[in-house]
């Protein structure tokens, strides 16, 4: 990536990034001159193809955030390669669902560490960056699973429950070194994680909807790049509900 691009871009990592949301994400961000670390386990075609068209704005890290140990090294790396960030999007999340007396241990420890002890370890380590500039956005995705609740989602809610009081907290930590820590909660989204919603399902979502419809990661990406703009600088500590109204 050019130096001297660098120097004039300001730099978000986003987790997840191969589909769906952080994909969109990504697509956003780089339109509003953004230069992009797109963190995900593999190179989806889509992205693929987002890295071919803007080979000077966006890089691709394969990493799998269960890998908890090896996070601390992964955000060295970045910032040695792509400088400070301004910004860190934590979007990746597992979507295990199941009914809590029959799930496995092991899908809970991994919900558990994807969606909430990931996320809170790219914090730690990236805010440092962030810190020594004096200026800086973390988003966190979570859900209106959070709040509303789902048959067979609760370990996931309580995983995404989790993120938005981290938020919460976090934000008034590093507020004093211009940070700002914020969450977007979307709705349901027609994305890979939502695919068995079909059918009758889907239309009694869409009912709940004010406006008819199911938001699209894109909506939810504009409250990303919201929030990762100037405009948004007074706004921390909050959650943004991109739902199409299904939660009013």
């Amino acid at each position: 990536m050019n130096s001297s691009l660098k120097s004039q871009k300001k730099t978000v990592v986003v987790t997840g990034a191969s589909r769906g949301l952080g994909l969109a994400i990504c697509t956003q961000l780089l339109q509003e001159n953004y230069i992009v670390v797109a963190i995900s386990r593999s190179l989806s075609e889509d992205l693929s193809r987002l890295c071919e068209e803007h080979k000077q704005s966006i890089a691709h890290i394969p990493y799998d955030l269960a890998d908890l140990d090896g996070i601390h090294a992964l955000c060295k790396s970045i910032t040695e390669v792509h400088g400070r960030p301004y910004g860190l999007v934590n979007n990746a999340a597992a979507g295990l669902d199941g009914v809590l007396a029959t799930m496995h241990n092991s899908e809970i420890s991994t919900l558990l560490d994807i969606n909430v002890q990931a996320p809170i370890l790219l914090s730690k380590y990236l805010s440092r960056s962030m810190m020594l500039n004096r200026t800086g956005r973390i988003v966190n995705i979570s859900s209106i699973i959070a709040s509303t609740g789902f048959n067979g989602l609760s370990v996931y809610a309580a995983t995404k429950a989790a993120l938005e009081g981290f938020t919460r907290s976090l934000s008034r930590e590093v507020g004093k070194a211009g940070i700002t820590v914020n969450c977007v909660a979307p709705g349901y989204m027609q994305t890979e994680m939502t695919l068995s919603l079909q059918g009758e399902r889907l239309e009694s979502v869409k009912r709940r909807s004010p406006l008819g419809i199911l938001a699209s990661p894109a909506d939810a990406a504009s409250a990303v790049s919201y929030l990762m703009s100037e405009r948004a600088k007074s706004m921390t500590g909050t959650i943004i509900t991109v739902d199409a109204g299904s939660t009013a």
